[in-house]
Parts: C-alpha cells; sequence; structure tokens
C-alpha cells in the first residue's frame, strides 16, 4: 500500500529577490514550521502573473518590499484583490514605522523586519498552522458526529 506524505497545514508562495535569503527562508519555514512553499517570485510582474494564474492559491504570502523589479507594494495591494482569504505578511530590511503604516493600509496582516524579527515570523506561521490544526480537527469532530 501507498502512503502519501501528509500534506502541510499551511501552503505558502514568496516573493523575494535575494537569493540566499529566499533559500534560507525557505529552508527554515519548512523545517521548522508545518508549511509548504509552493514556488516564488523575483520581481512585481512574477508576482502578478502567479497571482492572476487559474490555481487553488495559498495561505500565505510572504512579500518583501524592494524586489529585482517593481515593488513589493504593488504585490500586496494586488494581494488584497486576487486573494483576499491569504494572510499577507511583509517581509523587509526597510520595515520602519512609516513603511509599516503603509503596508497594513494596502493589506498586510503583519510587517516584519528581516534582520531582527525572524523569530517573530516564525511564531506568527506556528499560530497560524495551530489554528490550521484545530479548525481540521474541528472539522472532522463535527463531520464525525453527523
Amino acid at each position: 500500500m501507498d502512503v502519501q506524505p501528509a500534506s502541510a497545514a499551511l501552503t505558502c508562495f514568496l516573493v523575494e529577490d535575494n537569493a540566499v535569503i529566499r533559500e534560507n527562508l525557505v529552508a527554515t519555514l519548512e523545517e521548522m514550521v508545518d508549511l509548504r512553499v509552493l514556488g516564488h517570485a523575483v520581481d512585481e510582474n512574477g508576482a502578478l502573473n502567479w497571482l492572476s494564474e487559474d490555481h487553488p492559491g495559498c495561505d500565505l504570502l510572504i512579500i518583501d518590499i524592494f524586489l529585482a523589479q517593481g515593488t513589493g507594494l504593488n504585490v500586496l495591494r494586488a494581494a488584497g484583490e486576487r486573494m483576499p482569504g491569504a494572510r499577507r505578511v511583509v517581509l523587509s530590511n526597510y520595515a520602519t514605522p512609516d513603511m509599516r503604516q503603509r503596508c497594513f493600509a494596502l493589506g498586510a496582516d503583519k510587517v516584519f523586519d528581516k534582520s531582527a524579527e525572524l523569530e517573530d515570523l516564525l511564531a506568527y506561521c506556528g499560530g497560524l498552522v495551530d489554528a490550521a490544526n484545530r479548525d481540521a480537527g474541528d472539522a472532522a469532530t463535527r463531520s464525525a458526529r453527523s
């Protein structure tokens, strides 16, 4: 009998142009949190194209502000329109109070500073996984009672 691996509690799409940061972040998220990264984009157009494609979407978008081309702010705005059910998180070296305010105005759920708040990002993602697992357990309990 083939046993399929359990799917991750959360799925994520990452918008990050720095390859080293992207690879380390994917490895850390997938190792430390029950999360699967579906893919990534390095620029605004790549992210907008992915958001426009016909797919089931994802649970979480992690978006850098300054990209190889374009800006994560436009991605953040588009994500709110095209994938309103996904959590939208900004991860940036430029998480100043003004930039945080701007990101929240564009629909960010959270804003984290790359240099100082990675642990906070992991804790946030862990909380999302816990909530998803609770919701799945509650749904299974309700289904069993029916």
